[in-house]
């Protein structure tokens, strides 16, 4: 599973991830951070990338199509990138027990 971590969660994700096993690259990495949604988008849907976002726009598109890539919304509060990581340390069986069931849209609160 490929993740593609947004602008306004930290790179530390991506690499927390990629410890966790999985492919996955901050948008920075690209050199996407100030990139258009839809530059964002395409460049998932061309890499096969799950989009882990906390911009609402994202979901809102997500739920407007019948293809393009998966989306986890983050609608947690701004936090230290320690308690990022802790919580999404248990937040992700549940998240890719939802990607793998096919999910496209996942609202994490």
């Amino acid at each position: 599973m490929r993740f593609l971590i947004d602008a306004q969660l930290p790179p530390a994700l991506a690499r927390w991830l990629a410890d966790q096993g999985f492919e996955a690259e901050h948008v920075s990495e690209r050199n996407l951070q100030t990139a258009s949604d839809r530059q964002i988008w395409d460049y998932a849907v061309a890499s096969k990338a799950v989009i882990i976002t906390k911009d609402e726009d994202f979901s809102q598109r997500r739920a407007l199509v019948t293809d393009g890539p998966a989306i986890v919304w983050i609608r947690l509060p701004n936090s230290r990138r320690r308690d990022l990581l802790v919580w999404f340390d248990k937040a992700l069986p549940g998240i890719v027990g939802a990607l793998q069931d096919g999910e496209t849209l996942i609202e994490v609160i």
